[in-house]
């Protein structure tokens, strides 16, 4: 089984989690979150992380989602999963969204390696843009 995997500063990994089963309930069993929360050290995320990644079996595989790039969270995990073997074949992205996470979700098994990561990427930077409100401006006008 390939699983997705979320690790983040606090608690944006479990909100995202809770926001991904609007979306995708039927694969939650195949998402793990771990934040690493306030007034906790690496060392305890580490712990908590190890811990949460024990349903992995032999030739189960993960998509790694970090909130950021050279964080403390991915950097951890990614140091677990090399001590588990697991690294080698883990996907590992940095700057996650909730788009970038539900397409991660849908997509991991049926794309891998770069289609994968070219798949979520695109999807995750297409999502971020500026929403320009206009109602305010052509109700004036309706009301002349």
């Amino acid at each position: 089984m390939k699983y997705l995997v979320l690790v983040s500063h606090g608690g944006l990994a479990a909100g995202l989690k809770t926001s991904l089963a609007m979306f995708a309930a039927d694969k939650m069993d195949q998402v793990i979150a771990v934040g690493l929360e306030d007034g906790k050290s690496v060392e305890e995320f580490a712990a908590d992380f190890k811990e949460a990644v024990t349903v992995l079996q032999a030739g189960d595989s993960v998509v790694l989602l970090a909130d950021i790039v050279g964080g403390s969270p991915l950097t951890t995990a990614c140091s677990v999963l090399s001590d588990l073997g697991k690294l080698d074949s883990a996907l590992v992205l940095g700057g996650m969204n909730l788009p970038m996470a539900l397409n991660s979700l849908v997509l991991k098994d049926s794309l891998a390696g770069r289609d994968l990561v070219t798949a979520v990427l695109s999807e995750a930077q297409s999502a971020l843009q500026e929403f320009k409100v206009e109602a305010a401006e052509e109700e004036a006008e309706d009301d002349i």
